[in-house]
């Protein structure tokens, strides 16, 4: 039996594992499916518990389970409103600009995140064809998501893959094909979160550079010192996109799995839990223990990639 579009968020098999097909049995229990609960689910169907904002994404399902209402989601945000992590993005991209254009000295008082601007750049060393080439591939990929979804439409701000899927030179990069291999063929990463047994090159880095991942600044920093020269960077680049070993929430969320298990019906064991996370949620009903335990899958198959 295949896996329901619920899962797309988990990476998993078509073939759903056994606690899944168990899952998907208390869902056709409840059938059908109220639109509130439908909305719900959705949302733990869009968890990405590598966002910069999952912990706080993690709380609001958790609520929404225990009221039965919510009004969170992608597309909630009032018009004019601007997230920090925007800001982040979008001095890194003015630094980087203006380092390619050769007056990186216009943004020398931006920072990025915490980061001065001067420390980010210092990282590139002497200027040079190829590294203003790839900084440039650096900030395509900022603005492609900087700008998502619109730039998704727009042909003229799409980000052409570096090395993502891509086996020969692509038509978009033939112009510079020498910089593009020199980019795939750079092969610094030996200690990879995320990614065992593959390949990792620079282009690859710079592919997988989200500014929603948790570690952006940190991941961009070790590209910008791969570019300077540095192919030995002392930093684990976090390479999958939803690879969070490092991520200090981590524990955190191993509790809350381990809460929102034993409300869906588990024994308790000697594993910690919340006792405010069970207090919140109220009184179990067959469709609030359907979604805790969706939830609890989902954070559990996000934390094993």
């Amino acid at each position: 039996m295949t896996t329901r579009h619920w899962w797309n968020n988990c990476s998993i098999d078509q073939q759903a594992d056994p606690e899944i097909l168990a899952i998907d049995s208390l869902e056709d229990q409840i059938a059908p499916i109220a639109a509130k609960v439908s909305r719900i689910r959705e949302l733990i169907g869009s968890l990405e518990m590598c966002h910069h904002k999952a912990e706080r994404w993690v709380s609001n399902i958790i609520e929404s389970i225990a009221t039965g209402e919510t009004s969170k989601g992608l597309g909630t945000r009032m018009p004019g409103q601007v997230h920090p992590t925007e800001i982040i993005a979008k001095n890194a991209c003015c630094a980087l600009s203006a380092w390619v254009a050769g007056c990186p000295s216009t943004s020398i008082d931006l920072t990025i995140d915490t980061v001065p601007v001067s420390r980010v750049l210092a990282y590139l060393g002497e200027r040079s064809p190829l590294k203003e080439w790839q900084v440039q591939r650096v900030i395509e990929k900022i603005r492609s998501w900087t700008d998502f979804p619109w730039s998704d439409k727009d042909p003229s701000t799409q980000y052409a893959w570096l090395s993502f899927d891509q086996k020969d030179c692509p038509d978009h990069y033939k112009e510079h094909e020498d910089f593009w291999r020199q980019t795939v063929e750079t092969n610094p990463f030996e200690e990879l979160q995320g990614i065992e047994g593959e390949d990792f090159s620079l282009g690859f880095a710079i592919d997988l550079l989200w500014t929603c991942h948790w570690k952006f600044v940190e991941n961009l920093q070790i590209v910008l010192e791969v570019i300077g020269g540095n192919l030995k960077p002392e930093r684990p680049f976090a390479a999958c996109a939803w690879n969070i070993t490092l991520s200090p929430i981590r524990p955190q969320m191993e509790v809350v799995s381990n809460t929102l298990k034993v409300f869906s019906g588990d024994s308790e064991s000697d594993k910690e839990i919340d006792r405010d996370v069970l207090s919140l949620l109220g009184e179990p009903t067959e469709e609030k223990k359907w979604l805790a335990a969706s939830l609890d899958k989902t954070i559990r198959l996000q934390l094993s990639l």
